[in-house]
């Protein structure tokens, strides 16, 4: 039995959500057609931002929706922001920070969730419903707090100070920790009676289990991480450590309220996660099956 619940876990059985179009035709079609203006409704504003950020100034500043443009289509934009930012280096920062965050904030949240669910100590509980409610407070509220603090460490302008704040994810923690809860402890007993260690159990036994929950995790991390823009603007006033997003956004201050160029940065500001999603698709949606952390 332990076996079989192993090999369910490993493969997301069991809590995998699987959703149903109805018995019938009807409601089948009419459920693809819901989802078919979803896309539609996502898909035409993405559209006319591409073809904005082709257009000349002149053609995006006018009103009315014309997807032609009467001078036809042009890479001035595109050309604007890569003679005025650097973006190989934010492109560079971004997919550091992006990474050493994601890293970082599973293991660490990983090896919390484990102690609470596992380890029996005074306070677990109290401590517990503090990292629970921590997740209803806004991050807007701690950026002061959290950037005299990198003040005081003389972090300010440095890799540490845009990467470590943001490691703190007690949302993560609530999640691995309602995952673990659901793993067989005959299969740690187990492990415990062949003379492994509660390390050697984590790594060994509650990891391999939980890789589905894990690469949902490490997905939306990364995701997150790529998109903030307000600490690593807070953080660093460093061209050499700008993320993609601030360093787009300084190039579009310097040039004024120009809508083709904030059309051409929002695309390259995206067009990395989209590449990450095309290659990972699969990944991204069975994770978000398993776990259900669509909404996250």
């Amino acid at each position: 039995m332990p076996r079989e619940v192993a090999r369910r876990r490993r493969h997301g059985g069991g809590r995998a959500w699987h959703p149903t179009l109805g018995t019938g035709p009807l409601p089948r079609v009419l459920t693809l057609l819901a989802l078919a203006l979803m896309a539609v409704a996502w898909l035409v504003p993405f559209g006319w931002g591409v073809d904005t950020s082709f257009k000349s100034e002149v053609d995006a500043s006018a009103s009315g929706v014309d997807w032609l443009p009467d001078a036809g289509f042009t890479l001035d934009a595109y050309r604007t922001i890569f003679g005025q930012g650097n973006l190989p280096v934010w492109a560079v920062n971004s997919v550091l920070i992006a990474v050493c965050v994601t890293a970082l904030t599973v293991s660490v949240s990983a090896m919390a969730a484990y102690a609470f669910s596992r380890t029996l100590f005074r306070g677990r509980r109290v401590l517990f419903a503090v990292i629970v409610a921590s997740i209803m407070v806004p991050p807007q509220i701690l950026i002061v707090p959290l950037f005299r603090q990198m003040l005081a460490m003389n972090l300010v302008d440095t890799y540490a100070a845009v990467i470590l704040p943001q490691v703190v994810a007690p949302a993560m923690v609530f999640i691995l920790k309602k995952f673990f809860d659901g793993i067989p402890r005959e299969l740690e007993e187990a492990a415990r009676i062949d003379g492994a260690g509660s390390f050697r159990v984590f790594w060994n036994v509650v990891l391999p289990l939980s890789r589905p929950i894990l690469a949902a995790v490490a997905i939306f991390v990364f995701i997150n991480t790529w998109n903030n823009f307000l600490w690593p603007f807070i953080s660093t006033s460093d061209p050499q450590l700008m993320t993609l997003p601030v360093g787009l956004s300084t190039v579009k201050d310097s040039t004024g309220l120009r809508n083709a160029q904030e059309s051409a940065a929002s695309v390259l500001g995206s067009l990395p996660l989209l590449i990450v999603f095309m290659l990972f698709q699969r990944r991204i949606v069975k994770s978000v099956a398993t776990t259900g952390l669509g909404g996250q």
